[in-house]
């Protein structure tokens, strides 16, 4: 999301320490004591260092579910047994941006593996399941079949332990649901089980019936690059029947020029455009807009206000970060001021990077239509930011699902990593966002749209574009 700043911060975490992932074992296994003492000491220092460890989760309850997590560990794990301890512990700190992942080595092993589930799925609003893709050699499995069981587990237990695992801001479930539906297989394998043989059991037209199928390689699947449309414009706006369309793919600076755009440029053409035509309606499509450059997503909400405007209420840091803001580091960054129990980062001469809790000004072409925005669960980190703004000054009405990042907000900015002895990855943000939304409203979600849309299994399968079919009727109508 934002830029990365400190390479000293990574002092902050001595007490962790990696492995030589040379020559991987993937069935050395580690003492349980060491594994518990790794996880006590990682939580320990998470909490001392992210600002919004206890956002979401109560340090009473954090507490107890580190207790719990470190009294499973009876045995010696190796590092893909002991991933699947904690990563449900890192997920309950509600916070998208705080990870443990398996070390390079491991994935490089799994990826040489053929333990994959050889099927798409697509998970509807009530979670069903149902198998929209086969890899497999057996084509007799009907799509659009529901999942009842793998491997004998029955798919409401299993979703129950992926949704777990997978981090998101608060509470939210949109993003989660919305990656399963694109890596269900990947998540399975190190979540639950590698299989190189899958029984499926499953109900199709009322009909019961057992498949089964061999695992598959990681090639047969699309890559996480081409589901982002990382290498495609980031930037689009046409004019359909007298509605402007804006495609907003990322709001990353680095992603946007790799492609051969600049944001502020076509940003400013778009509302020169639109107010010289005369265009009332605005749909502004955010769906898979991961974040991005924080300067971008704040310019963009400018051409919605005709005011000055507040974008984010304050950033904070814990004790231990403010405290290590000293010595040459005060020649870049102002000492956060501490305000009762907490540390308040203050505007600096040297980064813009702490703008956007000052008072922002309205662009000169500011939109004064109609503006729409289609939103999904891979609406994240800035993109979530700039949807909670407009939907909170209601600048815009919210069409899709609910987005995936924080309504108040994330906490995200620096972002130093470490890992621990057995090769897990882990990363840690150390500036918690908050948004200047009413604090009361949608606590622990994203944004809610104002018109809730979910695509059925046939629309998925079809590639049915349900939100952008429903917004140009609404606008049809007008």
């Amino acid at each position: 999301m934002k830029s990365i700043f400190f390479g000293f911060f990574l002092l902050l975490f001595t007490n962790l320490s990696a492995q030589d992932n040379s020559n991987y074992n993937p069935d050395k296994k580690y003492h349980p004591d060491s594994l518990r003492r790794w996880t006590t000491n990682i939580m320990t220092e998470l909490g001392k260092k992210h600002p919004g460890f206890y956002r979401y989760t109560s340090k009473a309850r954090f507490d107890f579910l580190i207790d719990s997590t470190t009294q499973t560990i009876q045995d010696s794990l190796n590092e893909l047994s002991f991933y699947r301890k904690i990563k449900p512990l890192f997920a309950q700190i509600g916070c998208l941006h705080t990870g443990v992942s398996l070390s390079k080595a491991c994935n490089n092993y799994l990826d040489s593996t053929s333990t994959l589930l050889p099927l798409e799925v697509f998970i509807d609003k009530d979670k069903k399941v149902y198998a929209v893709k086969n890899y497999s050699s057996n084509p007799s499995i009907p799509l659009k079949a529901e999942i009842l069981s793998i491997n004998e587990r029955p798919i409401g237990e299993i979703l129950h332990t992926l949704i777990k695992a997978i981090p998101a801001d608060g509470y939210n479930e949109s993003e989660k649901i919305l990656l399963l539906n694109h890596r269900f297989a990947f998540w399975y394998q190190t979540m639950i089980e590698l299989s190189e043989n899958f029984s499926i059991y499953t109900k199709f037209q009322e009909k019961l019936e057992t498949y089964v199928v061999k695992g598959v390689n990681k090639a047969l699947f699309p890559t996480l690059a081409s589901l982002e449309s990382a290498n495609v414009k980031q930037l689009n706006f046409d004019i359909v029947d007298k509605t402007g369309i804006l495609t907003i793919h990322s709001f990353a600076k680095s992603t946007i020029k790799r492609n051969g755009q600049r944001f502020k440029p076509f940003i400013r053409t778009t509302f020169t455009t639109l107010k010289k035509q005369g265009i009332e309606n605005l749909v502004i499509d955010l769906r898979y807009n991961s974040g991005g450059t924080d300067g971008n997503a704040a310019l963009l909400a400018s051409y919605f206000f005709d005011q000055p405007f507040r974008y984010w209420e304050k950033i904070e840091v814990t004790e231990a970060v403010a405290k290590e803001i000293k010595g040459m580091y005060r020649l870049f960054f102002k000492k956060p001021e501490r305000k009762d129990s907490t540390y308040l980062w203050k505007k600096t001469w040297m980064t813009s990077e702490f703008d956007y809790y000052q008072v922002q000004k309205p662009a000169r072409h500011n939109f004064k239509g109609q503006t729409y925005l289609l939103t999904n669960g891979l609406c994240m980190s800035s993109c979530a930011d700039f949807t909670a703004i407009l939907a909170h000054n209601k600048k815009a009405l919210v069409i899709g699902q609910e987005s995936g990042g924080g309504y108040q907000g994330n906490t995200s900015g620096m972002m130093p990593k470490t890992s621990i002895p057995t090769g897990l990855n882990i990363s840690v943000p150390l500036q918690k966002y908050t948004t200047a939304v009413d604090p009361k409203i949608n606590f622990g979600r994203g944004t809610i749209p104002n018109y809730v849309l979910y695509p059925s299994v046939e629309d998925w399968m079809s590639k049915k574009d349900v939100e952008m079919e429903f917004v140009l009727k609404l606008t049809a109508n007008q």
